[in-house]
């Protein structure tokens, strides 16, 4: 790689690196163990490609297109399940409610299927329309707009009425 191109790359994943942590701790449901080894997965698979990704109209929807489809394939791998158990999880503040919000949202989150969560992740923290989705995630739009339905009527019944008193305090 050239060191234009270089230089033009670090500031890239410079600019990006925050906000594709924070999409990927979305999508791993708080994990921010995982959400940093999908970002650096991302942000190596762009250096590779970057003389290509760099002519591209927008490289930051590429970089997102590649985290999401990165966490897809490693849920699909067996090992993705693992899970470290030495570690306590970290205890809340009661009287932090934006801490408890956060803290109940990503567990439902989590409990969401891995497609699921990466189709509110993109259309509703993202911002993407249905067919942005639908091309990230190679699926029709329909697809995209059942599981959207699915997975929202899913939180719903997660959260209950426990989000209004979040949101209250």
């Amino acid at each position: 790689m050239r060191q234009a191109q270089a230089d033009e790359y670090a500031e890239f994943a410079a600019l990006r690196a925050g906000h594709l942590y924070r999409s990927a701790c979305l999508l791993t449901a708080g994990d921010t163990h995982l959400a940093e080894d999908l970002v650096q997965e991302t942000l190596g698979r762009l250096y590779v490609s970057w003389h290509r990704v760099s002519r591209a109209g927008n490289p930051a929807g590429y970089a997102q297109t590649v985290l999401t489809r990165t966490f897809l394939a490693q849920r699909r791998r067996r090992s993705s399940t693992e899970r470290a158990t030495d570690v306590l999880p970290e205890a809340v503040d009661p009287g932090s409610g934006d801490a408890a919000l956060r803290l109940t949202l990503l567990d439902a989150l989590a409990r969401l299927s891995a497609k699921d969560r990466a189709v509110v992740v993109l259309r509703y923290w993202e911002d993407r329309s249905v067919e942005e989705t639908a091309d990230v995630l190679h699926v029709s739009s329909a697809a995209v707009r059942t599981r959207c339905v699915r997975a929202l009527a899913r939180l719903r019944e997660l959260l209950g009425e426990d989000l209004g008193e979040f949101a209250a305090a």
